[in-house]
Protein backbone atom coordinates (compact mmCIF):
# COMPACT_ATOMS: atom_id res chain seq x y z
CA UNK A 1 0.00 0.00 0.00
CA UNK A 2 0.94 3.54 -0.32
CA UNK A 3 -1.49 5.24 1.30
CA UNK A 4 0.94 7.84 2.70
CA UNK A 5 2.83 8.96 -0.85
CA UNK A 6 4.13 12.41 -1.12
CA UNK A 7 2.42 13.31 2.70
CA UNK A 8 4.90 14.92 5.16
CA UNK A 9 4.81 12.51 8.62
CA UNK A 10 6.42 13.73 12.17
CA UNK A 11 6.32 11.00 14.99
CA UNK A 12 7.71 11.80 17.93
CA UNK A 13 9.49 10.00 19.98
CA UNK A 14 10.48 7.05 17.95
CA UNK A 15 13.94 6.21 18.28
CA UNK A 16 12.74 2.74 19.83
CA UNK A 17 9.45 0.58 20.73
CA UNK A 18 5.89 2.03 19.35
CA UNK A 19 7.52 5.53 18.24
CA UNK A 20 10.03 3.64 16.43
CA UNK A 21 7.15 1.03 14.85
CA UNK A 22 4.67 3.61 13.91
CA UNK A 23 7.65 5.60 12.19
CA UNK A 24 8.87 2.17 10.43
CA UNK A 25 5.31 1.30 9.07
CA UNK A 26 4.24 5.43 7.50
CA UNK A 27 8.09 5.29 5.67
CA UNK A 28 6.99 1.70 4.30
CA UNK A 29 3.40 3.24 3.31
CA UNK A 30 5.20 6.04 0.85
CA UNK A 31 5.90 8.87 3.89
CA UNK A 32 8.58 11.11 4.05
CA UNK A 33 8.81 10.37 8.04
CA UNK A 34 10.59 12.92 10.28
CA UNK A 35 11.59 12.15 13.81
CA UNK A 36 11.81 13.97 16.86
CA UNK A 37 13.36 12.66 20.64
CA UNK A 38 16.49 13.10 22.55
CA UNK A 39 18.70 10.75 20.41
CA UNK A 40 18.72 9.83 17.05
CA UNK A 41 16.61 7.66 14.65
CA UNK A 42 18.32 6.10 12.12
CA UNK A 43 17.03 5.64 8.73
CA UNK A 44 14.67 8.97 9.19
CA UNK A 45 15.49 12.48 8.72
CA UNK A 46 15.97 13.02 12.77
CA UNK A 47 15.47 16.20 15.28
CA UNK A 48 17.55 15.74 18.11
CA UNK A 49 15.91 18.57 20.43
CA UNK A 50 14.44 18.37 24.53
CA UNK A 51 10.91 18.35 23.60
CA UNK A 52 10.01 19.97 26.75
CA UNK A 53 11.44 23.11 25.08
CA UNK A 54 8.46 25.11 23.72
CA UNK A 55 11.01 27.36 21.72
CA UNK A 56 12.83 24.33 20.16
CA UNK A 57 9.03 22.49 18.86
CA UNK A 58 8.24 26.34 17.40
CA UNK A 59 11.92 25.95 15.42
CA UNK A 60 10.85 22.23 14.37
CA UNK A 61 7.57 23.07 12.80
CA UNK A 62 9.16 26.35 11.01
CA UNK A 63 12.12 23.69 9.95
CA UNK A 64 9.96 21.22 8.40
CA UNK A 65 8.09 23.64 6.64
CA UNK A 66 10.77 25.43 5.32
CA UNK A 67 12.56 22.63 4.14
CA UNK A 68 9.00 20.23 2.89
CA UNK A 69 6.97 23.01 2.44
CA UNK A 70 3.85 20.87 3.84
CA UNK A 71 3.10 18.82 7.48
CA UNK A 72 0.64 15.92 6.41
CA UNK A 73 0.13 13.78 10.25
CA UNK A 74 1.35 14.52 13.70
CA UNK A 75 2.03 12.04 15.73
CA UNK A 76 2.60 12.80 18.92
CA UNK A 77 4.47 9.59 20.94
CA UNK A 78 7.03 10.12 22.99
CA UNK A 79 6.77 10.47 26.77
CA UNK A 80 7.87 8.86 30.08
CA UNK A 81 6.13 6.64 33.27
CA UNK A 82 8.03 8.03 36.54
CA UNK A 83 7.26 4.88 39.43
CA UNK A 84 6.68 6.12 42.62
CA UNK A 85 3.59 5.98 45.18
CA UNK A 86 1.37 9.55 45.20
CA UNK A 87 2.40 10.22 48.47
CA UNK A 88 6.28 10.33 47.60
CA UNK A 89 6.33 11.11 44.12
CA UNK A 90 8.45 13.98 43.90
CA UNK A 91 7.04 17.34 42.17
CA UNK A 92 9.62 17.46 39.92
CA UNK A 93 8.66 14.42 38.42
CA UNK A 94 5.37 15.04 37.92
CA UNK A 95 6.23 18.76 36.34
CA UNK A 96 8.08 16.85 33.87
CA UNK A 97 5.55 14.12 33.14
CA UNK A 98 2.91 16.87 32.57
CA UNK A 99 5.40 18.71 30.64
CA UNK A 100 6.36 16.14 28.22
CA UNK A 101 3.09 13.78 27.94
CA UNK A 102 0.80 16.69 28.10
CA UNK A 103 2.07 19.94 27.10
CA UNK A 104 4.44 19.20 24.34
CA UNK A 105 1.53 17.67 22.53
CA UNK A 106 -0.50 20.61 22.99
CA UNK A 107 2.32 22.58 21.36
CA UNK A 108 2.44 20.62 18.96
CA UNK A 109 -0.70 20.69 17.49
CA UNK A 110 -0.85 24.02 18.18
CA UNK A 111 2.25 25.22 15.94
CA UNK A 112 1.27 22.21 13.48
CA UNK A 113 -2.05 23.03 12.84
CA UNK A 114 -2.21 26.00 10.64
CA UNK A 115 0.06 23.97 8.09
CA UNK A 116 -1.98 20.41 8.79
CA UNK A 117 -5.19 22.68 7.63
CA UNK A 118 -3.93 23.65 4.46
CA UNK A 119 -3.94 20.14 3.24
CA UNK A 120 -6.52 18.06 5.53
CA UNK A 121 -3.91 16.92 7.57
CA UNK A 122 -4.45 14.23 10.62
CA UNK A 123 -3.12 13.79 13.61
CA UNK A 124 -2.97 10.83 16.35
CA UNK A 125 -2.19 10.93 19.70
CA UNK A 126 -0.64 8.01 21.56
CA UNK A 127 -2.81 8.04 25.00
CA UNK A 128 -2.61 4.61 27.29
CA UNK A 129 -5.13 2.61 28.99
CA UNK A 130 -3.60 4.27 31.91
CA UNK A 131 -5.87 7.10 31.10
CA UNK A 132 -8.89 4.82 31.40
CA UNK A 133 -8.17 2.87 34.55
CA UNK A 134 -4.72 3.31 36.41
CA UNK A 135 -2.21 0.60 38.14
CA UNK A 136 -0.08 1.70 41.37
CA UNK A 137 2.25 4.08 41.50
CA UNK A 138 1.86 5.72 38.23
CA UNK A 139 -0.34 9.82 39.44
CA UNK A 140 1.71 11.22 37.25
CA UNK A 141 1.41 9.15 33.97
CA UNK A 142 -1.69 8.30 34.50
CA UNK A 143 -2.99 12.34 34.82
CA UNK A 144 -1.27 13.23 32.03
CA UNK A 145 -2.62 10.48 29.44
CA UNK A 146 -5.98 11.03 30.86
CA UNK A 147 -5.44 14.75 29.90
CA UNK A 148 -4.22 13.78 26.27
CA UNK A 149 -7.39 11.94 25.88
CA UNK A 150 -9.54 14.92 26.80
CA UNK A 151 -6.76 17.45 25.01
CA UNK A 152 -8.21 15.21 22.16
CA UNK A 153 -11.41 15.31 22.15
CA UNK A 154 -11.00 19.32 22.36
CA UNK A 155 -8.40 19.23 19.76
CA UNK A 156 -10.41 17.20 17.25
CA UNK A 157 -13.99 20.12 17.61
CA UNK A 158 -11.30 22.85 17.33
CA UNK A 159 -9.84 21.90 14.27
CA UNK A 160 -12.52 20.00 12.49
CA UNK A 161 -13.61 23.12 11.15
CA UNK A 162 -10.15 23.93 9.87
CA UNK A 163 -10.37 20.13 8.13
CA UNK A 164 -8.07 18.17 10.32
CA UNK A 165 -8.83 15.31 12.25
CA UNK A 166 -7.67 14.59 15.74
CA UNK A 167 -7.84 10.45 17.33
CA UNK A 168 -6.05 8.96 20.21
CA UNK A 169 -5.42 5.62 20.69
CA UNK A 170 -4.59 4.05 24.50
CA UNK A 171 -2.63 1.18 24.11
CA UNK A 172 -2.87 -1.47 26.73
CA UNK A 173 0.67 -4.16 27.79
CA UNK A 174 2.69 -3.75 24.74
CA UNK A 175 5.96 -5.88 24.19
CA UNK A 176 8.80 -2.90 23.98
CA UNK A 177 12.26 -2.67 25.54
CA UNK A 178 10.60 -1.18 28.49
CA UNK A 179 8.14 -3.17 29.32
CA UNK A 180 10.78 -6.30 28.65
CA UNK A 181 13.01 -4.82 31.22
CA UNK A 182 10.29 -4.61 33.55
CA UNK A 183 9.26 -8.40 33.63
CA UNK A 184 13.10 -8.84 33.69
CA UNK A 185 13.74 -7.28 37.14
CA UNK A 186 10.94 -9.75 38.69
CA UNK A 187 11.61 -12.79 40.34
CA UNK A 188 10.15 -14.98 38.20
CA UNK A 189 10.33 -13.18 34.49
CA UNK A 190 8.74 -16.84 32.94
CA UNK A 191 5.81 -17.00 35.44
CA UNK A 192 4.57 -13.05 35.19
CA UNK A 193 5.15 -13.28 31.60
CA UNK A 194 2.82 -15.84 31.82
CA UNK A 195 0.44 -14.16 34.07
CA UNK A 196 0.23 -11.16 32.32
CA UNK A 197 -0.91 -12.68 28.84
CA UNK A 198 -3.92 -14.79 31.16
CA UNK A 199 -4.78 -10.94 32.19
CA UNK A 200 -5.71 -10.22 28.24
CA UNK A 201 -8.91 -12.43 26.61
CA UNK A 202 -6.61 -12.95 23.28
CA UNK A 203 -4.24 -15.02 25.83
CA UNK A 204 -1.36 -12.37 25.02
CA UNK A 205 0.19 -9.14 24.97
CA UNK A 206 0.64 -6.76 22.15
CA UNK A 207 3.49 -5.65 19.54
CA UNK A 208 4.53 -2.45 18.51
CA UNK A 209 3.23 -3.18 14.87
CA UNK A 210 -0.16 -3.70 16.54
CA UNK A 211 -0.51 0.21 17.29
CA UNK A 212 1.07 1.33 14.26
CA UNK A 213 -1.05 -0.37 12.43
CA UNK A 214 -4.16 1.66 14.17
CA UNK A 215 -1.87 5.02 13.88
CA UNK A 216 -1.44 4.89 10.53
CA UNK A 217 -5.07 3.76 9.97
CA UNK A 218 -6.08 6.90 11.34
CA UNK A 219 -3.72 8.85 9.77
CA UNK A 220 -5.14 7.83 6.73
CA UNK A 221 -7.49 8.88 4.44
CA UNK A 222 -9.49 5.35 5.19
CA UNK A 223 -10.21 6.79 8.32
CA UNK A 224 -11.60 10.31 6.86
CA UNK A 225 -15.07 10.21 9.06
CA UNK A 226 -13.19 9.36 12.46
CA UNK A 227 -12.47 12.12 14.65
CA UNK A 228 -12.49 13.04 18.17
CA UNK A 229 -12.70 9.09 19.32
CA UNK A 230 -9.87 7.29 21.96
CA UNK A 231 -9.59 3.74 20.50
CA UNK A 232 -8.37 1.52 22.95
CA UNK A 233 -5.75 -1.31 21.77
CA UNK A 234 -5.50 -3.81 24.56
CA UNK A 235 -6.34 -7.06 23.66
CA UNK A 236 -9.57 -6.83 25.75
CA UNK A 237 -8.08 -6.49 28.75
CA UNK A 238 -10.55 -3.77 30.03
CA UNK A 239 -13.17 -5.49 28.69
CA UNK A 240 -12.59 -8.24 31.39
CA UNK A 241 -14.45 -8.15 34.65
CA UNK A 242 -11.61 -9.62 37.42
CA UNK A 243 -13.51 -13.03 39.14
CA UNK A 244 -14.76 -12.40 42.60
Amino acid sequence: MSRFATKICLVTGASRGIGLAIATCLAEEGAHVITAQRGEAPGFESYQIDLTDTDAISSLITDIIAQHGRLDVLVNNAGIMPHAPLQDMALSDWHNTIALNLTTPFWLMSKALPHLSRVGGAIVNIGSIEGLGANAGHSAYCASKGGIHALTKSAAVDAGPLGVRVNAVAPGWINTDLNEAFINDMPDPAAFRADIAKIHPLGKTGEPSDVAGLVAFLASDDAAFITGQIITIDGGRLSRLPLP
